[in-house]
């Protein structure tokens, strides 16, 4: 009966049994589903989670046991701007797998088994502005470039990693970066990180958790703070010579004076030549006047 108390069309109550009959075939097992939204949390997932519906805008897949997530099924979710992938047991297998779902906004990967990222794991992911790959203790390795294509990336969080060096280029090229997470990182602060610490005190981007922003190696810096750090490295590095550059300043000296002794005993060789074929000129022409 419709809210009038008139009967409800009978073509209209089959087309509303069939949306909420379709809703619940096509929500994957031991997962719910709201209106575009896709939530897997804590099922104990082995798998990528199948029959997910095509017009998904939001999918969750936290706390599972997920190694693995298939880029073919990925690019089905042509519409999916929210992922959820934080606390499963995802690997360093992850190139071109997002390249299906350009549309990605945010993406969370933390809590994962990541060992590196590269030019290809985000590079088709040109909307995203939210990703976070913290909590990943076996990612050592971020390329100069992995970020190149996101430029509106906004939010990035790579804390609690195995990262020890991280190039400047690499976040100082994202024009929207506001937010950038780096504490308990095992930083090596050498003079190779004075540019990186540098940019770190001059930008406009906010660093959460900055008292945790420390060295790990060497020893005589670690848990020193970024800002002492720099200070620290600017003065051994841009003022103080170490005994190789000193090797290489005597080496040039050394090249230096050899190449004048050279040079100088080489003019005296020509200009004793030149006298000895002059005076011999000179003699011929005086026996041909007599």
């Amino acid at each position: 009966m419709s809210p009038s108390g008139r009967p409800r069309p009978l073509s209209l109550m089959f087309l509303l049994g069939m949306g909420m009959a379709s809703e619940r075939i096509n929500c994957p097992s031991r997962c719910s589903c709201q209106y575009l939204e896709v939530n897997c949390t804590g099922q104990q997932l082995q798998e990528f989670p199948a029959a997910i519906p095509l017009d998904t805008r939001q999918l969750i897949l936290a706390a599972n046991n997920v190694s693995y997530l298939p880029a073919v099924e990925l690019s089905f979710l042509a519409d999916l701007v929210y992922l959820d992938c934080r606390k499963n047991l995802l690997g360093d297998d992850l190139d071109f797998t997002f390249i299906g779902v350009a549309k990605l906004v945010y993406l969370d990967l933390s809590f994962n088994n990541l060992t590196q990222v590269t030019f290809s794991t985000f590079s088709h992911l040109l909307s995203l502005v939210v990703l976070k790959i913290s909590d990943n203790p076996n990612l050592v390795a971020i390329e100069k470039d992995a970020f190149a294509n996101n430029t509106w990336l906004r939010h990035l969080d790579v804390s609690r990693t195995g990262l020890k060096f991280l190039d400047t280029s690499t976040v100082r090229d994202l024009p929207n970066l506001r937010f950038l997470g780096l504490s308990d990182n095992l930083w090596h602060c050498n003079c190779s990180f004075l540019d990186f610490i540098t940019w770190m005190t001059e930008s406009n981007v906010l660093f959460p958790d900055a008292d945790n922003i420390t060295c790990y190696t060497p020893e005589d810096l670690r848990a020193l703070k970024m800002p002492a750090v720099e200070a620290h490295l600017h003065f051994n590095c841009l003022t103080r010579l170490y005994k190789q550059d000193y090797i290489f300043l005597c080496l040039i000296g050394f090249c230096i004076f050899f190449a004048g002794t050279v040079a100088a005993w080489l003019a005296g060789v020509c200009a004793v030549i030149y006298a000895v074929h002059t005076s011999k000129g000179e003699e011929e022409e005086e026996e041909d006047d007599t």
